[in-house]
C-alpha cells in the first residue's frame, strides 16, 4: 500500500494537461469507485475506531492519526450501499476538503490510474445511485464511478453559503449591472453553495456542468457581443470536472484572444496540496479554496472592480 501512495504529492506535472490520477477503491463489492489523488493524503488499514455520542449515523467513529482526530465517514452508507463490514480489512483515505480533514472508510484500496478528464463523463440520467455521483469513466471495461464527495460531506455537516452583510452594505452594481456571473462546477450541491452566496451580490449568474460546457458557452457570447467582457464580469471555477478541467478551462480562456481579458477565479476543494505556481502556470486571476462564502464574494467583487460605499 506505501508503495501505491509513495507518489501521490508529486502529481503537479499533470496540470493543464487536461489529466487527472484516480485512486480506485471499492465499498465491499466488485463496483469500483475513483477519487482524485490531488486531495489524498495517505491510506491506512483502518485504525480503532471510538465511538462518540451523536455523531452523524454514516460517521463509523473517529480516529487518532498523526496527532489529529479525524472522523471516519463509511461511504457505502452515505451513499445508499451497504456498511463497509470487517473494519480489521478496511482501509480509511484520509481527505482534505473544503479545508477541513476526513477519513472515508472503504472496502480496500486498488491502484492508481493515469486517465484524460476527456475520458470522464457526466454520471448517466435516471442511474440508482446516480445523485451520488459527480462523473463516471471507464477502465478495464469496467465503469468507475466518482462519487460527488461535496453533496456527502454537506449531507452529513452542512455548510453555510450566506454572505456577511459587512460584504454587501452599500454595495454598488450599477457599473456592471448588465453582466453576469459565470459559474462552473460539476456538483450540484458545490453550484448551489456559489449561486446562493453570489446572488447576495444582486448579479445575474449563469452555470455550467463543465470546463467545455463552460467554453463553448463563453465562445458563444464572445460571438454574440464581439467582446466576452461586455456580458461576463468574471468566471468562478471548479478545478475537477468532467470532460474539461478547471486548469485546462482557464487555459484556454487566457490563451483565446476572444476570452483572455476575461477574469478567472479557481474555486476548488483541492485546498491541501494546491500549489499556488500552479494558478500563475495557466494563468488564472485567483484561487479560492472551497468553501467560504465571503471570501468567494470579496474576490468577485474585487475582480469586478467593486468597492461598498
Amino acid at each position: 500500500m506505501a508503495g501505491v501512495l509513495d507518489s501521490v504529492n508529486q502529481r503537479t506535472q499533470l496540470v493543464g494537461q487536461n489529466r487527472l490520477e484516480l485512486l480506485l477503491f471499492n465499498l465491499g463489492g466488485r463496483q469500483r469507485f475513483g477519487i482524485n489523488v490531488f486531495k489524498v493524503r495517505e491510506v491506512l488499514q483502518c485504525p480503532p475506531l471510538t465511538a462518540m455520542p451523536k455523531l452523524n449515523a454514516y460517521v463509523r467513529g473517529v480516529a487518532h492519526i498523526r496527532g489529529q482526530t479525524v472522523s471516519v465517514i463509511d461511504l457505502g452508507m452515505a451513499t445508499g450501499l451497504p456498511p463497509v463490514q470487517d473494519l480489521q480489512k478496511a482501509f480509511v483515505i484520509i481527505c482534505e476538503y473544503n479545508r477541513s480533514v476526513q477519513g472515508f472508510l472503504v472496502g480496500s484500496v486498488e491502484r492508481i490510474i493515469n486517465i484524460n478528464w476527456n475520458d470522464i463523463l457526466p454520471p448517466p440520467e435516471g442511474a440508482g445511485r446516480a445523485s451520488y455521483l459527480t462523473a463516471v469513466t471507464e477502465f478495464e471495461n469496467e465503469l468507475v464511478e466518482i462519487l460527488d464527495v461535496e453533496k456527502i460531506l454537506n449531507e452529513i455537516t452542512p455548510l453555510n453559503a450566506d454572505v456577511s452583510e459587512s460584504v454587501t452594505e452599500g454595495l454598488d452594481t450599477t457599473s456592471v449591472k448588465d453582466k453576469i456571473i459565470f459559474v462552473a462546477d460539476d456538483s450540484s450541491v458545490a453550484r448551489n453553495q456559489v449561486v446562493r452566496a453570489l446572488t447576495s451580490l444582486g448579479l445575474e449568474i449563469e452555470v455550467a456542468k463543465n470546463g467545455k460546457q463552460a467554453l463553448d458557452r463563453l465562445l458563444e457570447l464572445a460571438e454574440d457581443t464581439g467582446d466576452v467582457t461586455d456580458k461576463v464580469g468574471v468566471i468562478v471555477s471548479d478545478i475537477e470536472m468532467p470532460e474539461m478541467d478547471g486548469y485546462t478551462l482557464t487555459a484556454e480562456i487566457k490563451n483565446n484572444p476572444k476570452l483572455n481579458q476575461l477574469h478567472v477565479i479557481l474555486h476548488t476543494s483541492l485546498s491541501g496540496v494546491f500549489n499556488q505556481a500552479m494558478v500563475k502556470k495557466v494563468g488564472a486571476d485567483d484561487f479560492i479554496a472551497k468553501f467560504h462564502p465571503d471570501e468567494l464574494a470579496n474576490s468577485v467583487k474585487k475582480w469586478l472592480g467593486l468597492e461598498s460605499e
